[in-house]
């Protein structure tokens, strides 16, 4: 079987790594990656386009493949404010979301966060529930939606508040109810997209942190 897998957000924690699986599986024999800037790494496999998000509409004809994950994010420090950051982590994912749809890409897999609620009191949070609520809309055969909590990982900038999250988040989530907050890492978040993407299954699969890794 040849699959071609489409991946925005490949320059970022979970994408670096994502792709790395993909490549690296023979069922693989093209791997698309639109990004803002050109990758840092090269394989056979992969097609890097620079795009501009901006002018999403003028890259659809890219946007055709067996599957499309879409693992794109910012911070709120890289983005300058909250609707710069709504604009990547909301805007952007569902206008290629919606390109895919309308492109008959069967599988879409999506990089959300754990507590992501469109009714949330953090702005962070509503947009990924809003995004999630806006993918189901889109009915997919296929849907997967992912919430890790915090990232940890290698990343070429330091992020303070994620250094200072990840020495007390796996103190503060040894109580009850909290087990979903815990750090993971990025490639763990990969390796299981990786894994879900050889076989998917029809229909619209939510995984949790401790649905998806009981042992953390």
């Amino acid at each position: 079987m040849n699959k071609t897998a489409i991946v925005i957000g490949a320059t970022g924690l979970i994408g670096k790594h994502l792709v790395s699986e993909l490549c690296h599986d023979e069922i693989y024999t093209k791997v698309i990656c639109l990004t803002r800037r050109p990758l840092a790494f090269t394989h056979s496999k992969i097609i890097n386009h620079v795009i501009d998000f901006e002018k999403l509409d003028e890259f659809s004809e890219l946007i055709k493949g067996d599957i499309l994950f879409s693992c794109l994010g910012t911070t709120l420090k890289q983005s300058g404010s909250i609707e710069a950051q709504r604009k990547v982590d909301l805007d952007y994912q569902l206008q290629c979301a919606k390109i895919a749809h309308s492109n008959n890409v069967p599988h879409y897999f999506l990089v959300s966060s754990s507590g992501a609620n469109a009714n949330s009191r953090s702005a962070y949070l509503k947009m990924k529930g809003e995004l999630e609520i806006e993918i189901k809309r889109l009915h997919f055969p296929t849907t997967y939606i992912f919430q890790p909590s915090l990232l940890i990982g290698k990343r070429p900038e330091k992020r303070i508040a994620e250094s200072i999250g990840t020495v007390l988040l796996p103190i503060i989530c040894k109580i009850p109810g909290l087990q979903k907050y815990n750090p993971i890492q990025g490639k763990l978040v990969a390796l299981k997209m990786h894994q879900e993407s050889v076989a998917p299954k029809s229909g619209v699969h939510l995984f949790t942190l401790s649905e998806v890794f009981p042992c953390l």
